[in-house]
């Protein structure tokens, strides 16, 4: 029988947020979505069922792009109170997924000359990584976008972690932070270790990646994901909120247990909430359907010219994090039972647990959301996953078990989110 572990612990290896204004974008839902597919994916509808059923989420939406072909299927509920289903032109928060947005944008500028991977991050934020050990001189841009910079992790710091579990949370949903503060936090713990001995996830990272964005380009974040990358693949249901607490548009709720770990904890309703401390981390709001059309353009060489292409896909072995995974720019690896190996990012925010992946080559991706914070996300998104990309192995035809493959998370991991 299938089995999804609960993985939540009390202590969370957290993500956080650049303030940038947010830009306008279309909020109506995009016609090409608005309209249910009819076709079946019974392998992938199977480990959705089974994730509400046994695995205790609240509601569970996937969708598979497959060349021009494309499938969307549900269970469970968006909203408990009164019983709707998921859709798919249902926006939700995607947490760390934002880190390939981010990502893409600085290779973008890599490639155009402005910058390079091995520039330091002193020269574009002068004085901004120094304390404790930290040196700013001696971390490239490269590894900020690799993990491998040392840097401590600011959402591992006790004073944000009581404003982002239980009670605090609560307290301090609507908060608005500045990037500049989350990384006097991290500059307030040494380093994990020296720039480019060793890897460690760490949201940081990307709060200097979004800065070093801003700094290049003269422009917000948002306004240069959204020039770039939103407008041009027609993502009409993507945007970065910057300080706004709502989801814009079509959506369900997001329910959480507040990242506790207690089984018996009540669940809250916070889809409304500040998602500053996640920003060029981790706060973007989008649809199934908007990601896997870019990680679709992404994979298959359309956002980056064939350097920095390279560049992305060039990953390092991850270190005491998800099993069977490497870490390239902005960009995970995971290699599945059968012996595929698939690229994206997965997201861990308050009310939303996602995963997306895709072929190489971008032919096919598939992406997943779960509105619940407390099930096994590891178990159910590679169960999606194997479902999706190995469905003639023993692993795709099973894969409402797939929890205790080999690329689940286990159960002693810290949570992390975004």
């Amino acid at each position: 029988m299938l089995r999804f572990r609960a993985v939540l612990t009390a202590s969370i290896a957290a993500m956080v947020m650049v303030a940038s204004p947010a830009v306008s974008v279309a909020v109506s839902a995009d016609p090409t979505t608005s309209a249910e597919p009819r076709t079946t994916n019974d392998a992938v509808q199977r480990v959705l069922d089974r994730a509400v059923s046994e695995g205790g989420a609240p509601g569970i939406l996937a969708e598979v792009k497959n060349g021009a072909g494309r499938w969307f299927g549900t269970s469970g509920v968006a909203d408990t109170s009164t019983n709707r289903k998921p859709v798919s032109y249902d926006r939700y928060r995607i947490g760390s997924t934002t880190k390939t947005f981010t990502a893409t944008v600085l290779l973008q500028l890599v490639g155009e000359g402005r910058l390079s991977l091995d520039d330091s991050v002193e020269k574009w934020l002068p004085g901004v990584v120094q304390g404790n050990g930290h040196d700013g001189s001696k971390i490239t841009v490269r590894q900020l976008l690799n993990h491998t910079s040392g840097i401590f992790n600011y959402t591992n710091d006790a004073g944000v972690l009581a404003k982002l579990v239980g009670q605090g949370f609560l307290d301090h949903r609507f908060d608005s932070v500045l990037p500049q503060d989350l990384v006097r936090t991290a500059m307030g713990h040494a380093p994990d270790f020296a720039p480019g001995t060793s890897w460690a996830y760490s949201n940081t990272n990307f709060i200097l990646a979004g800065m070093i964005v801003e700094k290049v380009s003269g422009r917000s974040l948002s306004a240069e994901v959204t020039r770039r990358i939103i407008g041009p693949l027609g993502l009409g249901n993507t945007y970065l909120p910057g300080k706004s607490t709502t989801i814009v548009g079509p959506h369900g709720r997001a329910y959480s247990k507040l990242m506790t770990g207690d089984p018996a904890a009540p669940v809250h309703d916070v889809t409304e909430m500040s998602a500053t401390w996640a920003g060029s981390a981790g706060d973007m709001i989008s649809t199934a359907g908007d990601i896997n059309r870019f990680y679709s353009a992404l994979l298959g060489g359309r956002l980056l010219r064939p350097a920095q292409q390279k560049e992305m896909f060039t990953a390092v072995e991850t270190v005491n994090w998800i099993p069977n995974t490497g870490y390239g720019l902005g960009m995970i690896r995971q290699k599945l039972s059968c012996g595929v190996q698939v690229w994206g990012h997965g997201g861990t925010i308050h009310g939303s647990l996602s995963w997306s992946m895709g072929l190489r080559d971008g032919s096919k991706v598939a992406s997943t959301n779960i509105n619940g914070d407390w099930v096994d996300q590891g178990g159910i998104s590679t169960a999606v996953m194997e479902a999706t990309f190995c469905p003639g192995s023993a692993a795709g035809a099973g894969a409402g078990d797939a929890a205790g493959s080999a690329a689940a998370v286990p159960a002693t991991r810290p949570l992390q989110l975004s």
